[in-house]
């Protein structure tokens, strides 16, 4: 327990100090918290093999899922956040509309490369990894992009519209990846089943949507009885520890495989607390203070969590560029044209694409999902080597993005030392 606990405070204490380092780069601190988990990583300081400093072996990192899914459900709970109703009323039509068309359009010409990479190289890769990879390809990181947008304080246009399709690309990937893995099983097996394509998918979205909503109201309804700030942040808490812990649970009805996603329960219950209560953003804010050293942990453990190994095999390296390079102009090109069909600002065309780029823990959770394909070891290996690229390069893009639209003000940024000797000040003059 001692040594677990040492782990942790080591991995939480390097993230903050290399997000020092990245200040003075001008690195977004997701950056600096990633390379924090490749230092202490086992492919690094893990290597010494020594108790409590660093990570010692990919397993021991598994270990600490724990947090991740905890950071994962606070993420998308803050989210849920963004979907306001006078937000949804202005933009509702535009984020849907966004979400779904670029999600389908990057499928779409992921697979068209990876299936002509098989049939010139067949043996490189497998038309049903490649099917499966194509639908990989729409998921997208809405931890990086959240905490590159509290980080800077980004607010805007741009950046409202990006936390909707954030959410609803997650969804819609979802629902493509089960579509492929389908089609990919059934080019493996030669049957098709119309209950895991079509069935379990769609009752995955709509229940986590009904655990959602029955979160969001109970969450309202018990929130009143508690005046204390305190008591009340604490409450929302639990709530999102219950919907997080909830959404892990599996179950089967008539032979039909039954789960929640944990991003959409979350989000939801986020979604429908912030309509429907009057002191929802107060204490929003108030949670996400709370989780800071949770979201910190989160992105160390994602950055130990990647496996420098995949990069000695050439054959990995080959699909992950072509993966890399047709995602990337999927998501620029497929954001570029969907937002010009809904009417949005010029900043708004040329910048979503970019900001959209970032990819990791959806991406990697289906990739396991995946592992039961002929090449689900290429697919994981493949998908760990993007998360490497995207997560690394990725909120720096998204940072360079929105000061590019104008909704960063880098000139504005203050530290909380000079805020809180401005106050003390402040206060020594009245007294």
């Amino acid at each position: 327990m001692s040594q677990l606990l040492i782990c942790i405070s080591f991995a939480l204490i390097m993230g903050l100090l290399f997000s020092r380092l990245a200040k003075k780069t001008g690195l977004p601190a997701v950056t600096a918290y990633l390379i924090a988990g490749l230092f202490i990583g086992p492919f690094c300081l893990g290597k010494l093999g020594i108790g409590g400093i660093g990570f010692n072996s990919l397993e021991q990192v598994e270990g600490f899922k724990i947090i991740s899914q905890v950071a994962l459900g606070f993420i998308a709970f803050a989210i849920g956040n963004e979907f306001r109703m006078h937000d949804l009323k202005s933009m509702g039509k535009q984020a849907i509309v966004i979400g779904i068309l670029q999600a389908v359009i990057t499928t779409a010409i992921v697979d068209v490369a990876l299936i002509g990479l098989h049939f010139m190289m067949p043996n490189v890769i497998s038309l049903p990894a490649a099917i499966v990879l194509g639908a990989i390809a729409a998921a997208t990181a809405p931890a990086a992009t959240l905490m590159v947008v509290r980080q800077y304080k980004a607010e805007g246009p741009l950046t409202k519209l990006l936390l909707m399709v954030v959410a609803i690309d997650d969804a819609v990937g979802l629902i493509l990846f089960a579509l492929s893995f389908g089609i990919a099983g059934a080019l493996e097996s030669g049957a098709i089943s119309v209950t895991s394509v079509l069935v379990e998918p769609i009752l995955e979205i709509v229940l986590s949507a009904v655990l959602g909503v029955i979160c969001g109201i109970a969450l309202d309804r018990l929130e009143v009885h508690f005046a204390s700030r305190s008591k009340r942040m604490s409450l929302a808490v639990g709530f999102v520890l219950l919907a997080a812990g909830l959404s892990l649970t599996e179950f089967h009805i008539g032979g039909i495989h039954c789960s929640f996603s944990i991003l959409l329960v979350c989000m939801i219950t986020g979604t429908v607390f912030c309509n429907i209560c009057d002191a929802s953003e107060e204490l929003m804010d108030r949670v996400d203070r709370w989780t800071s050293p949770i979201n910190v942990l989160f992105f160390v453990l994602s950055g130990a969590e990647l496996d420098l190994g995949i990069l000695s095999n050439p054959m990995v390296l080959l699909i992950g560029i072509v993966y890399i390079v047709f995602r990337s102009s999927g998501k620029i090109f497929g954001s570029y044209i969907s937002c010009k069909m809904t009417s949005c600002s010029q900043a708004i065309q040329k910048y979503l694409g970019i900001t959209l780029l970032p990819q990791a823990g959806v991406a990697l959770g289906m990739a396991i999902t995946a592992a039961s394909l002929a090449d689900g070891k290429i697919i994981r290996n493949v998908v760990l080597f993007s998360v490497m690229i995207y997560e690394l390069v990725g909120p720096t893009l998204t940072k360079r993005s929105l000061i590019a639209a104008g909704e960063i003000n880098l000139e504005g940024k203050s530290n909380a030392r000079e805020i809180n000797n401005k106050e003390v000040k402040v206060h020594n003059i009245k007294k």
